[in-house]
């Protein structure tokens, strides 16, 4: 193999990491059979680097999303998916070796990726359902993603690579992100979150109450960012005429994303925004309208929304079971129905509603 070659991509990389770390030699953990040949893991290499500022932590660099080798894809602006992803995680004075879990995170976080074809940017987040590191009892069970502050993108051979970092986040902080913003959740919180490195053992940011409180004026403020919002739980059957009566239009939405609706309304559609929910199958579009009515197909439908309809349905979404019935909307029922959490073997862990 002509070395000089086919890693113009993973030197690329190296380069960027060596203007942070100068000669230091990285922890390195190589994957010993291919993805593309039956291997498990599908980054070629995850390099740890020992950083001291702001506080002592492990910075962690993905291999793999970025064409490493020769140019294969037909894109030339972005070298493969046009990123890779870093991960600070704390470290304490003695520690020697990244902690294994870390490592794991960004495989599985790879595997996601080139399985579903789905990419990250700045400002999306993750919902992990559980743990980041399982096993502990960690409140950080999510994530988001944010241009690493120190690695700026790099154009390679093969094209543009963008540097995203993961930060662990809390349930609360995630649904803070959902209803305001990534980036104004992060940026409040800098000075307590310094680096954005992930701790394991720290609280939520938001039991703070100048940050709660930034986030909170920024929501009203500005409404959120998030105008598209992925539901597992989604179903829309149209109503029927009978004989002597008509079964109403029901949409129907699992308890778990019942809540974060209810505040998106108030920070979309009542901002003058739409908001799209989408699951595999259908995706329903709510917007602000003078007057409530709907238009449905065959995997869309569309709800508009007046703005006192809007603001009854915020009030009345919460993450429980329920049939709502608007004053507005006569012949539209939405049922709120129980969200089952599995783990990866697919075992129900918490129920939600």
């Amino acid at each position: 193999m002509n070395e000089e070659a086919v890693t113009t991509g993973w030197d690329a990389i190296e380069e960027q990491m060596k203007k942070l770390y100068g000669a230091q030699e990285p922890k390195h953990y190589g994957t010993v059979i291919p993805y593309m040949l039956g291997g498990k893991d599908p980054l070629d290499g995850l390099s740890a680097y020992k950083a001291e500022n702001p506080l002592p932590h492990w910075h962690i660099v993905t291999f793999g999303f970025s064409e490493l080798y020769e140019k294969e894809s037909e894109n030339k602006e972005y070298s493969g998916y046009g990123f890779e992803l870093t991960f600070r995680v704390a470290r304490t004075e003695d520690e020697e070796e990244p902690p294994m879990w870390a490592l794991n995170l960004l495989q599985n976080m790879g595997r996601y990726v080139f399985s579903s074809g789905n990419v990250f940017a700045s400002g999306d987040y993750l919902d992990a359902n559980g743990p980041i590191c399982l096993g502990t009892d960690t409140q950080l069970t999510a994530l988001a993603f944010v241009e690493d502050p120190e690695l700026p993108s790099v154009v390679t051979p093969n094209g543009k690579v963008e540097f995203l970092q993961m930060v662990g986040i809390t349930e609360d902080e995630l649904e803070a992100m959902k209803t305001w913003s990534t980036s104004g959740v992060l940026g409040a919180s800098q000075t307590n979150l310094p680096g954005y490195i992930t701790d394991l053992s720290r609280d939520s940011l938001l039991r703070i109450p100048s940050i709660a409180e930034t986030v909170q004026r920024g929501l009203e403020q500005e409404g959120s960012n998030t105008g598209f919002l992925f539901v597992d739980q989604l179903a829309w059957e149209p109503g029927k005429s009978r004989l002597f009566s008509k079964t109403p239009t029901v949409l129907t939405l699992g308890a778990k994303q019942a809540g974060t609706v209810g505040k998106l309304l108030r920070g979309r559609l009542l901002k003058g925004k739409d908001l799209t929910l989408a699951s595999q199958d259908l995706r329903v579009v709510l917007e602000p309208g003078a007057e409530t009515g709907y238009e449905a197909g065959e995997q869309e439908v569309r709800l508009r929304l007046d703005e006192a309809t809007a603001d009854e349905l915020s009030r009345k979404l919460l993450p429980k079971e329920d049939r709502i019935e608007l004053t507005a909307y006569k012949g539209c029922i939405i049922q709120v129905v129980k969200t089952h959490i599995k783990d990866q073997d697919g075992n129900v862990v918490s129920t939600i509603g």
